[in-house]
Formats: C-alpha cells, structure tokens, sequence
C-alpha cells in the first residue's frame, strides 16, 4: 500500500500546491490531454460501453500484469511500477484540481477508484510475494521456493484480476453515465465499503 499510496498523495500534493511539478512528472502534451479529456461532457452513447469496457480491462490488467511479472527481479520492477504509478495517477489528479477540473474528474472516477486502485496494489503484492520468494528461498531451490509460495501468490492475482474485472466493467458501463454527481458518490462510497469488506475477509481467511 505504501508504495503505490505514498508516491500517490505526493503526485497529488505536489501537482496542487507547487508550479512546475505536474510537468516534472509529466510531458504538457500529455497534461493538456487529460485537461481536454475531463474539460468537456463524459458521456457516451450506450454502444461505446462494451467497447470501452473491453479497453478497461486491457489497460488495467496491463497495468496489473507488469506490477506482478517484473517482481521476478527480485521484487524491483514490482516496486519500481507500484511507485512510478502511484506518482503519475496522483499527479494527474492533484494537476487536474488546480486547473478546477477536480468535479469533473470525480463525476467520473468515483465508482470504479476502490476497485481498480486496490486491483493494481493487490497484483503489486503478488508480485512482491513472488520477489520475496526469489530472495529468501530458507533453504529450498529457488524454484521450489517459488512453488511453495504458488499458492499464496495465486490467491493473490486471483483477486486482483477479479477487482480489476469489476472495475472496468463499472468504468465502461456506470462511471460516464448521466446519473448525478450525488449518486455517483454514494456508489462509490458503497464500493469502497465493500472492498474494504473483501480485504478484511481475506486477511481473516488468511490468519486463520
């Protein structure tokens, strides 16, 4: 969580309160674009959200997918995309706030965030388990260390590629609907609960 959360609310705090960050951090090429993305209406037309879903899950377990498979270097390519996507999707939103299109930016993500952030810190943990095991092998090869590390790892990407599932399927079909600000809220409120809950349950099943 750190990893990911901690470059996170520096992107943030960074992009709002200090001239130059965002563009430290970012190309303005790629600033103006995500300005231009969230100046305007969200919306689509109900064809385009299959569609959109489908490029969700894409990018989102690509995301996932590099924070897992390149903790096979020890567990550094792992932390290197937890912190480097925490720092850049910060910023993002931290720029995105100065410029006054926070509203617009929350409109849209409110829904799907809990699922989808938690869905990459998940595969980061994956990833981080498998590094773990590469490392400290007490006394086992290092492939046998990996396979008695397998199934905590399984368990692990299992859940993330089910978050990040629910979260693109929320993103492509709820998150640029017409509904109200209000309501996205309170749906994206109710989804933070229930990660919560998911997480919760998993650190029980797993402790007993």
């Amino acid at each position: 969580n750190l990893l990911f959360y901690g470059p996170f609310v520096v992107g943030v705090l960074g992009a709002l309160f200090f001239d130059g960050f965002a563009t430290s951090v970012l190309p303005e090429a790629n600033l103006q674009q995500m300005e231009s993305m969230y100046a305007t209406d969200i919306g689509r037309t109900s064809g385009q959200d299959a569609t959109m879903a489908g490029f969700y899950v894409w990018n989102n377990v690509g995301i996932a997918f590099r924070c897992f498979a390149t903790g096979a270097l020890a567990g550094l390519g792992t932390v290197f995309y937890l912190v480097y996507n925490g720092l850049l999707m910060g910023t993002i939103e931290g720029h995105l706030w100065r410029v006054g299109l926070g509203w617009n930016l929350l409109e849209f993500t409110a829904g799907h965030t809990a699922w989808e952030l938690t869905g990459v810190v998940v595969a980061g943990a994956a990833g981080l388990r498998l590094g773990w095991s590469i490392v400290v092998t007490n006394g086992r090869t290092r492939v046998g260390s990996i396979r008695a590390a397998g199934p905590a790892i399984y368990r692990l990407l299992l859940g993330a590629m089910a978050l990040l599932f629910i979260a693109a399927a929320i993103e492509g079909f709820w998150s640029a609907g017409p509904q109200p600000l209000w309501l996205k809220l309170v749906f994206g409120a109710f989804g933070c609960v229930a990660v919560a809950v998911w997480l919760l349950a998993g650190l029980v099943r797993s402790s007993a």
